[in-house]
């Protein structure tokens, strides 16, 4: 009877851990191939990766796109065959139900190392990107020359 109920549990840890790693997967393909279309300026397959309530945060503090307002501002960039390149070097990724959530480095010819945070959800049975943050790290030891920096071009 132990046995039995070992065997139970260990079935039942080893059928959700497996299927734990199929939704990573899956998240990771769908945030790959979201990165991909931007590099190949495949517009449709670009914005058809992300939630109908998308909010993507850019790296100036006055970029906070809704899915319309980045669409017109990514726009002229794919109608001319260029949108942007950013490299996943690394992800980590966390699955809870019907949401997840992601951080990931990044190479940019552009910026040189980036990061990105992202938000997806389950929407009719597909991962969708809900919300992206994309940042560009500045060290610790040169912090307080870039905010002085940033406060003088602010304070004219």
């Amino acid at each position: 009877m132990r046995i039995t109920l070992l065997a139970s549990c260990l079935l039942a840890i080893s059928c959700a851990t497996a299927n734990l790693q199929q939704e990573t997967a899956s998240v990771n393909r769908v945030v790959d191939d979201w990165h991909k279309a931007a590099a190949d300026a495949d517009e449709q397959r670009y914005f058809g990766a992300m939630a109908p309530e998308f909010v993507f945060l850019g790296t100036d503090a006055t970029e906070r796109w809704d899915l319309t307002s980045f669409r017109n501002f990514a726009h002229p960039y794919f109608a001319k065959g260029k949108a942007w390149t950013f490299t996943p070097r690394h992800r980590n990724v966390v699955v809870h139900d019907d949401v997840a959530w992601f951080d990931e480095s990044l190479d940019s010819a552009s910026y040189g190392e980036c990061r990105g945070t992202g938000v997806l959800r389950r929407v009719g049975g597909t991962w969708k990107i809900a919300h992206y943050n994309l940042t560009i790290p500045i060290p610790n030891e040169l912090a307080k020359e870039f905010v002085g920096r940033i406060k003088s071009r602010s304070n004219p």
